[in-house]
């Protein structure tokens, strides 16, 4: 499995310096940029696999960066910051990053944050996402037929849970907001639909673990939202 480029924006150094050795020690090609404006041209220039990113940049803060990257680019983008608050995170996962790690964090942590990155980008390199059947370990999505099965066994799902099931399937690894799942689901971000997301993401996990061998699939980011996991199993 080649590993991803990876673009690292940092302007602190002894950290920038921890995250290239620990990308060196493992196998990773990588370029580094210590500004925003660096960091957006050097995506045109060399088309990354992945971005880590901080937001604290001296320039221009680094969620001007993800709206920049996000008008032409759909690469991975793992922001890596101090800021630890949920709203820091909603903020910079509802602007197109697909990940985030609050600083300090630790050098096991970033590797597995990647590896869950990498999967996801293998995925659509299949074209797993545009199949008409998902698969992720025993969970098995058939979009045509509108059905979904779970260790062979047929699960009877909502129209609205279903529908949650889809768009975490189609954003595998991927942290989901609050906001931007109830946008999907109802078109609408009302304060009474992230309650209703709450009730309908409590009852989908429950079938979808109702199981003994079951794995947990769906993640949740308490007060920013939800991931589906790709399964340990499943090398897709």
């Amino acid at each position: 499995m080649n590993k991803p480029s990876i673009l690292v924006v940092e302007d602190d150094v002894p950290v920038r310096c921890l995250i290239t050795t620990t990308l060196k020690a493992h196998g990773y090609k990588y370029l580094t940029a210590s500004n925003g404006e660096t960091a957006i041209m050097m995506t045109t220039s060399h088309n990354p696999d992945i971005m880590l990113l901080d937001l604290g940049l001296p320039d221009i803060d680094g969620i001007e960066v993800i709206r920049s990257v996000r008008t032409w680019s759909n690469l991975p983008i793992i922001v890596l910051s101090a800021r630890s608050e949920d709203s820091d995170k909603i903020e910079a996962l509802d602007n197109g990053a697909d990940d985030y790690l609050t600083k300090p964090f630790s050098v096991d942590e970033l590797l597995a944050r990647l590896r869950v990155t990498q999967r996801r980008l293998n995925l659509l390199a299949s074209d797993g996402i545009n199949s008409p059947v998902f698969v992720n370990g025993p969970l098995k999505i058939d979009f045509s037929a509108g059905c979904v099965w779970l260790s062979e066994n047929e699960l009877h799902l909502t129209p609205i849970e279903y529908k949650l099931l889809c768009v975490l399937a189609h954003n595998v690894g991927k942290v989901l907001t609050h906001t931007s799942l109830t946008q999907k689901v109802w078109g609408s971000t009302q304060e009474n639909d992230i309650a209703s997301l709450r009730v309908y993401m409590a009852s989908l996990r429950k079938k979808l673990e109702r199981y003994p061998d079951a794995p947990h699939l769906i993640q949740t980011h308490v007060g920013v939202g939800y991931r589906m996991l790709r399964a340990e199993n499943d090398e897709a």
